[in-house]
């Protein structure tokens, strides 16, 4: 791969707003003429502070922000707003005049200050605009009594999922398995993430993908300064033992819990302090995926040196996690697992067994993650060029996100060659046999697949033209983690369901699924359209499946219950659902695709 050096400018793009225009929406509403305002909580870098941006933007508002610096000093953070020496009273009265008031890190306010954004909401004169982060140790009372004493809506962020993430580092095109690092990393917090990709940027620590267009970042976690605020709660640790078990973890996770030089005091504590995960094998591993990384970034040469863990003592826990996979197929089961072991031979740039990244691949594609699967084949092949399973694997993704380049079942399948595609199947291979259905012709997967299992009722259910049966086989695929198989089977029930209601909430829930799907191009969701939700619509069935009333959405909104009543019914219509237990899966398609 070549390093990055070229292009800088194509990461300097503006960051695009993405996956908040419902609470944005909800926002702006709060803010308008006549309410009161809003609070917006959520963890650090959720994405808090840019919300509130957008909601106001354009219009004219006062600023303040807490600060830890200033928590001490009597109305810090309105110094630029307040005279020298003021009363609470006098305060409110100066303020009473401001329109609307943004209030950000409100958890950071000095007492005096907290109190005066409290009056000021019990006043209702000012709108206001606050926002507070979620589990923030010394918050003042004042401030959390805005949402809980009921004078503000709260509005609680979630940290950004992953499919968002992917969007909005759409504009950085980087390579799936380095998109997934990021999020993984991040976990949602979108300070980190943007601080990251910039220093990623700035290091040249990026590689473009041979024969691509793509970025992979492959090393060590650059350690700024939002890294080492993130660190602090394991660099501080006050315990005897405690730093050091976290560091040993950090080079060596995932470590057996019954290693007879761990001390189990140490880590009951570590485990409470939620800095630690005992899985049910009795596997120790760091909490929070930036924390290993970030140890071994910021460790001495000379600790390195004597904790880490080498590329050649790796086998045997690579091998255990590659049978662990191995097993999940043979069971016809792909639902996750974890795999530190080989995500940190890909993270620090090692090469990657073949036979490793050829199964990774079959197990991302079969959960109907393609672009990571073709980024794992593509893996395998540095490490060994003529590797015959990834060069298949890396075949097999690219036919199912359409590409026609190639040979192989899918690839003819994506030029529309059916007959070609049913001839290239070939072997013993239960999941291939299978794919026989996938593409439309049960009858040549007659007897051939597990008579007890899932793939042989959807194989019995299509010849029959069963809708019903579909949908439950789908059900049953998605629970066993076959995503992309899942969809299929919806869409297929679509064609087969007589009732035309069930048809459309099969149509919905085959588009929910294929859009987790990476870009699934496969004949069985071709010509799959949706009746699009409108924007109102989209809007109160976000806020519907957050678990929110019709009256509580109908407050929020400033709507009356018979109209929020009203638009759940048209779109539970026009997507074909019966009630709110359809509601998880119209969430998915709540946004525009």
């Amino acid at each position: 791969m070549t390093t990055y050096e070229q292009e800088a400018n194509t990461l300097e793009l503006p960051w695009p707003f993405t996956g908040r225009e419902d609470e944005l929406e909800a926002a702006r509403r709060s803010l308008a003429a006549g309410r009161p305002g809003i609070a917006v909580t959520g963890p650090a870098g959720c994405g808090k502070t840019r919300l509130i941006t957008e909601a106001v933007r354009g219009t004219d508002c006062a600023r303040v922000t807490g600060t830890p610096e200033t928590r001490g000093l009597r109305f810090a953070a309105f110094a630029h707003l307040l005279p020298d020496t003021v009363s609470l009273h006098h305060a409110v009265h100066l303020l009473s005049g401001v329109r609307l008031l943004v209030v950000e890190d409100a958890q950071l306010l000095d007492p005096a200050s907290a109190a005066l954004v409290h009056q000021l909401a019990a006043h209702g004169r000012t709108r206001l605009a606050v926002t507070a982060t979620d589990g923030a140790p010394a918050t003042p009372g004042a401030v959390s009594r805005l949402w809980t004493g009921e004078l503000l809506p709260r509005l609680a962020l979630e940290p950004l999922p992953r499919e968002d993430t992917a969007q909005l580092l759409a504009v950085a095109r980087l390579e799936p398995l380095t998109a997934d690092r990021l999020h993984r990393t991040c976990r949602g917090d979108l300070r980190l993430l943007r601080d990251l990709l910039g220093a990623l940027r700035r290091t040249g620590a990026l590689t473009r993908v041979p024969g691509g267009d793509e970025w992979a970042w492959r090393g060590p976690v650059p350690v700024t300064a939002t890294v080492r605020d993130r660190l602090v709660p394991v660099l501080e640790r006050p315990g005897p033992g405690e730093r050091e078990t976290l560091d040993r973890l950090a080079f060596a996770e995932p470590l057996p819990l019954d290693l007879g030089d761990l001390d189990l005091d140490v880590l009951e504590q570590l485990e409470a302090d939620g800095l630690i995960h005992v899985d049910d094998r009795g596997s120790v591993t760091l909490d929070h995926p930036l924390h290993g990384p970030a140890l071994r970034a910021t460790a001495g040469r000379l600790r390195a040196r004597r904790l880490a863990r080498t590329p050649d003592r790796c086998g045997p826990a690579l091998e255990a996690e590659q049978a662990a996979l191995e097993h999940g197929l043979e069971q016809q089961d792909v639902r996750a697992v974890p795999t530190p072991v080989g995500d940190w031979l890909l993270s620090e740039g090692l090469p990657v067994p073949a036979g490793y990244a050829a199964v990774r691949a079959r197990y991302a594609r079969l959960r109907g993650d393609l672009r990571e699967a073709a980024a794992w084949a593509r893996e395998g092949l540095r490490a060994a060029p003529d590797d015959a399973h990834c060069t298949d694997e890396l075949g097999l993704a690219e036919g199912q996100l359409g590409e026609t380049t190639g040979a192989g079942r899918w690839a003819a399948a994506a030029r529309g060659d059916l007959p070609g595609a049913l001839a290239a199947i070939t072997g013993d291979d239960v999941f291939a046999r299978y794919d026989a259905v996938r593409l439309g012709a049960p009858d040549r997967a007659a007897g051939l697949l597990p008579a007890d299992g899932v793939f042989a009722r959807h194989a019995e259910a299509l010849a029959r033209g069963d809708g019903p049966a579909l949908d439950r086989v789908a059900e049953a695929l998605e629970g066993r983690g076959f995503v992309l198989f899942a969809a299929e089977a919806h869409a297929q029930a679509v064609r087969a369901h007589r009732d035309p209601r069930a048809a459309r909430l099969s149509r919905t829930r085959a588009v929910a699924l294929a859009r987790r799907c990476q870009g699934a191009r496969t004949p069985a969701l071709s010509g799959l359209v949706l009746g699009e939700l409108t924007a109102r619509q989209r809007q109160i069935v976000t806020l519907a499946a957050a678990g929110l009333s019709n009256r509580q959405i109908a407050e929020r909104l400033t709507l009356s219950v018979r109209t929020v009543g009203n638009h759940l019914y048209s779109a539970y219509t026009r997507l074909g659902a019966s009630d709110r237990g359809a509601l998880p899966w119209l969430s998915d398609l709540a946004e525009p695709a």
